[in-house]
């Protein structure tokens, strides 16, 4: 991992450094803040900043979100400093820790920051299928486009590629070009020189760059602006990109893996999407399947989701009871994987007694036929005398809950782009609804 630290850290810089390099993390260290903007701008990157307390961690946290740069960080400072501590906090610091610097803590700091959150659980036969064809193409530098419903694992089977290939020692960018307003993914894929428009205080590398020896995943690729999707083409063409306002190219060398959750047929007969990127960047396919598909995964994953989840609450994994797994089974699952995600993370905070039970899940079994009407005839009814508006907001704001406020979750179950989702959520807000707050997993975007 690559850390950043900014300041003197009281003058346990080499304290914290020792500690971090001998856990296998690369150091940088600058003194104030616009060095490390700078030091973040240039392409270096790092995968947490740990800032001295005595800086303006506020101006830092402020700095990250305006320039889109999402990475923790942590502040650092004397022990018996509580104000600063919880000033620190307030502003966004992920975490305090006290100086002088605590081997144990500071280890279990960056083992949360490194731990790998991208393993793929699975056991049925359609999957391992898709596996074995991913692994035996990830040694190549082929372009490859991952397709497959929302919440089915795109990213995951990304990172999965990139760990297998011969640049998995390089770094792995992402960049999701459904979540980012047109007018400043081409900023954020090809970098800015300084004055290059209003706000280009300094000089950007963009995510091409910042991947050059490595893999760079640009995620829901079909929701890419037309024009710039001729750019990308030249980009990939001539492997090479031109910075806004800068006045030669800069060679890059980068594989690139595609997702989308559409149809990418169609959107090249539409003429939404270029067929001639489409072939370039569609050189292997991996279609993902969707939970129904590979129904031996509902159960295991269940379980795995309780694990992580209890873990994560410091609250024990209870067992499923036989009617929870029965439902389960049953549940036809639109949102996949991550629906079944965020269905195991409410029920571990829900649930009581001794085994996970229907009620902690909140799902609505599959209607079996058996007598009086079904819970989808039921809410159908309970509709009736209410506008359209009224019953798309009633349904945005219910999966919104569903999804514990994860607005990138929500737009892939309800089938939007998260663009039209915050435009919804903007309108209702304005309007005084109640609109469920981010979940703390959301990916912050402008």
């Amino acid at each position: 991992m690559r850390l950043l630290i900014i300041g003197t850290l009281d003058g346990q810089i080499g304290g914290a450094s020792a500690i971090a390099v001998e856990r296998g993390a690369k150091v940088t260290q600058v003194d104030d803040i616009n060095s490390g903007l700078a030091t973040l701008r240039s392409g270096n990157g790092a995968d947490l900043v740990m800032i001295d307390v005595t800086l303006d961690v506020a101006e830092l946290i402020n700095s990250l979100k305006n320039e889109r740069i999402t990475l923790p960080v942590v502040a650092c400072g004397i022990g018996n400093d509580t104000q600063a501590a919880v000033r620190a906090i307030k502003a966004g610091a992920k975490e305090f820790i006290p100086l002088p610097p605590d081997t144990d803590l500071i280890a279990a700091v960056l083992a949360a920051v490194t731990e790998e959150n991208h393993a793929i659980v699975s056991k049925d036969p359609a999957m391992a299928e898709t596996l074995r064809m991913a692994q035996q193409v990830a040694s190549s530098e082929a372009s490859i486009m991952i397709t497959g419903q929302s919440g089915t694992g795109k990213e995951l089977m990304a990172r999965f590629v990139h760990a297998k290939s011969k640049r998995s020692q390089m770094r792995f960018v992402a960049i999701n070009c459904a979540a980012i307003p047109e007018n400043l993914l081409e900023s954020e894929l090809f970098g800015y020189e300084k004055g290059a428009f209003t706000g280009a205080v300094s000089r950007r590398i963009g995510k091409f760059e910042e991947a050059s020896g490595g893999t760079l995943l640009l995620d829901e690729i079909s929701e890419m602006d037309p024009r710039l999707q001729a750019k990308l083409l030249r980009v990939l063409q001539e492997r090479e990109v031109d910075r806004i306002g800068g006045s030669r190219p800069v060679k890059i060398d980068v594989r690139i893996i595609a997702t989308s959750n559409r149809n990418m047929a169609e959107q090249v007969a539409n003429k939404t999407f270029r067929e001639d990127l489409y072939f370039r960047l569609n050189v292997v396919n991996l279609d993902l399947p969707s939970l129904s598909q590979r129904p031996q995964d509902i159960l295991h994953l269940a379980e795995h989701f309780i694990e992580k989840y209890a873990a994560a609450n410091d609250v024990p994994a209870l067992p499923l009871s036989q009617s929870a797994k029965d439902l389960l089974n049953r549940h036809a699952w639109p949102g996949n994987v991550r629906e079944l995600e965020n269905t195991m993370h409410r029920a571990v905070l829900l649930a009581s007694g001794s085994e996970i039970s229907i009620d902690s899940m909140q799902l609505v079994a599959a209607p079996d036929g058996a007598g009086g009407p079904t819970t989808e005839s039921a809410g159908v009814a309970g509709m009736v005398g209410q506008t359209v508006a009224q019953v798309e907001r009633g349904l945005i704001i219910d999966t919104l809950q569903h999804c514990l406020g994860n607005r990138t979750h929500a737009a892939n179950i309800l089938g939007i782009s998260i663009r039209t989702l915050r435009n919804k959520l903007k309108q209702y807000n304005e309007q005084g609804f109640a609109v469920p707050t981010p979940g703390e997993n959301e990916r912050p975007v402008a």
